[in-house]
């Protein structure tokens, strides 16, 4: 059987596999050194924001943003329906509450009219607004902070897919109080785990900080008067990530070209499009379809049984965090939107490591299968 082609795999080699090695030669293998101090101000710099504090994962970034803001016990937190779990899960880890909000169905980002209205339902016990870059395209910040402004409720930007993008020129990661990086495996580039908070302000990264590293104080014995958590990054991930930043942009032009190529291909199909493909600032880190089966005469779900008989990864779109289980009795302002993206929603494979051969076989299958359905 043929090599599995993957949604969106590490793509590592060479410089990678070199700074890696000069950090295990350097000493430096904890969660503190060079390379954690270096990597912080590189993505900063790459973001245009003042602070970075580098985590173990997106996860922990989104955790501590939330705390550094306040946010606790009886208190609610506006989060886009259509999501990772963890977005939403860092709200709970608070003790505060996810309010699900509906999303814009040409984007998959959170609806700005939806956003104002929940504001006002939710008063006093708003702590916060979470928006999600999702799939690598910001989220309309030009509707969304006149909204938070005006009920003056903070921003974190979850840009943990978005590295890399901008929003009318201005980095994916600067808006708000606060933005989140992921440098998860599968994302635009990788520390094999890791992630990224990012402000404007010292304090809040200063806290941040602090609480990452279990809240202790600068004495010379171990002492603690605050709860804290084992949130920082090694130095050797770090390193990781050095090098992945250099090949950056290297990496989402080469998602850009898939993308480009999908485009081509389901433009000439009636009834697919593009999950937000008309933003030319998108980091183009996954490219998702949206099937209209009555038009089609065939579903998502069928094109990816046909590519999985082919040993091709795909993914529906995220399940919509208010249709979750763990989430059952949230409160929710909807349209629907996400719900219909997830049921007609499909990812196709995106990684910047796929290669000529394996885009092939994905194209000629995608050929096989649009020539056997229409």
């Amino acid at each position: 059987m043929t090599d599995r082609v993957l949604l969106s795999s590490p793509d590592v080699g060479h410089l990678e596999e070199s700074y890696l090695v000069e950090a295990l030669r350097s000493g430096w293998v904890a969660p503190a050194g060079p390379a954690v101090e270096a990597f912080e101000r590189e993505v900063a710099a790459r973001c245009d924001v003042p602070h970075a504090v580098a985590l173990s994962s997106g996860t922990a970034a989104l955790h501590l943003a939330l705390l550094g803001l306040g946010v606790g016990p009886g208190r609610t937190v506006v989060v886009p329906t259509l999501t990772f779990a963890a977005t939403a899960n860092a709200v709970a880890y608070t003790g505060a509450q996810p309010v699900f909000v509906d999303v814009d169905p040409r984007t998959g980002n959170l609806d700005p009219a939806l956003l104002d209205q929940a504001c006002a339902e939710l008063g006093p016990s708003l702590a916060a607004v979470l928006p999600v870059d999702l799939f690598g395209a910001c989220a309309d910040y030009e509707r969304i902070l006149p909204v938070c402004d005006r009920y003056g409720i903070p921003l974190i930007e979850d840009a943990a897919e978005a590295l890399g993008s901008t929003f009318r020129g201005r980095p994916a990661g600067s808006f708000g109080k606060a933005g989140v990086l992921s440098f998860n495996g599968n994302k635009i580039m990788t520390t094999s785990g890791g992630g990224m908070l990012l402000t404007a302000s010292r304090t809040l990264a200063d806290h941040c900080r602090y609480l990452s590293t279990q809240a202790r104080q600068p004495v010379a014995h171990y002492e603690h008067v605050d709860v804290g958590y084992n949130y920082r990054l090694s130095n050797l991930l770090a390193a990781l990530g050095r090098a992945q930043l250099h090949r950056l942009d290297e990496m989402i032009g080469r998602r850009r070209a898939l993308r480009d190529r999908y485009t081509k291909v389901f433009s000439a199909v009636p009834g697919v499009t593009l999950l937000g493909a008309d933003d030319p600032e998108a980091n183009c880190w996954l490219t998702s379809i949206v099937v209209d089966p009555q038009t089609t005469g065939w579903t998502a779900a069928d094109l990816a049984q046909h590519l999985a008989d082919r040993n091709i990864e795909t993914r529906p779109v995220f399940k919509p965090m208010h249709l979750q289980p763990v989430f059952a009795g949230a409160r929710v302002v909807l349209s629907g939107a996400a719900r219909h993206l997830f049921e007609h929603g499909l990812t196709l494979p995106s990684g910047s490591a796929i290669t000529e051969l394996q885009q092939r076989r994905i194209f000629d299958a995608l050929t096989e299968f649009l020539g056997r359905s229409s």
